[in-house]
């Protein structure tokens, strides 16, 4: 769930609980004056949690170096976006905190790139954070157990024409910067590195029972 040796700080089970540790890190980055940017992920929902609005808030008094990433997916589990924002761009909450906000097409991964690039050119200059609004979709359910009962298949259809892989490798051919037999290529390696993990979960041992208290803390 986190490898820091990339730099990957891992997943956090409270909806927006990643946010003040991101800003927390930005806060250390500055400090020790590494040149680091921290790049926070999160969903539409979290941007309703308290800690979202205080993360802001502190990085834009200390100008730090971190890129808020929101990926607007339309729903938290199963609340529409509609029901719990009376906005119709959530970054432009920013704007309350002296930040740049930015809404950007989040199936498309050139805009992403461009704009993460700038927002990440900023926060190295010293101009501070960023908020970045990503207009998305969650094409499967929440968990396995969601039967997607809050929205219609034609919804579903409609976004599975907006396949960000899809297009990205569309745009690619046309570019001809990617060939049919490529595109098979890569494929066929994704697949075979998803089956070699998942043969080596299975047949990996149970962990030593002496490890259950490693790590956790009261």
């Amino acid at each position: 769930m986190a490898d820091y040796r990339l730099g990957f700080l891992g997943a956090n089970g409270i909806t927006g609980g990643g946010i003040p540790l991101a800003t927390g890190v930005a806060l250390a980055a500055k400090m020790r004056r590494n040149g680091k940017v921290v790049l926070c992920f999160f969903g539409d929902g979290a941007t309703n949690q308290g800690a979202f609005h205080e993360s802001l808030n502190m990085a834009a008094i200390w100008q730090l170096p971190v890129v808020y990433l929101c990926e607007n997916n339309r729903y938290a589990m199963s609340t529409p976006i509609q029901y719990a924002a009376h906005v119709p761009d959530l970054a432009s909450r920013a704007a309350g905190y002296g930040l740049p906000g930015q809404v950007v097409d989040g199936n498309d991964v050139l805009a992403v790139q461009t704009a993460v690039g700038e927002a990440c050119r900023r926060a190295r200059c010293g101009e501070g954070a960023t908020l970045i609004e990503c207009k998305t979709y969650r094409i499967l359910g929440h968990s396995r157990g969601d039967p997607r009962r809050y929205r219609t298949v034609e919804e579903e259809a409609e976004w599975r024409a907006k396949d960000p892989i899809l297009r990205f490798r569309a745009w690619l051919m046309q570019q001809t910067r990617l060939t049919p037999a490529q595109d098979r290529q890569i494929r066929r390696a994704a697949k075979d590195i998803v089956r070699q993990a998942v043969r080596f979960a299975r047949t990996s041992p149970w962990p030593d029972a002496a490890t259950l208290e490693a790590g956790v803390f009261a």
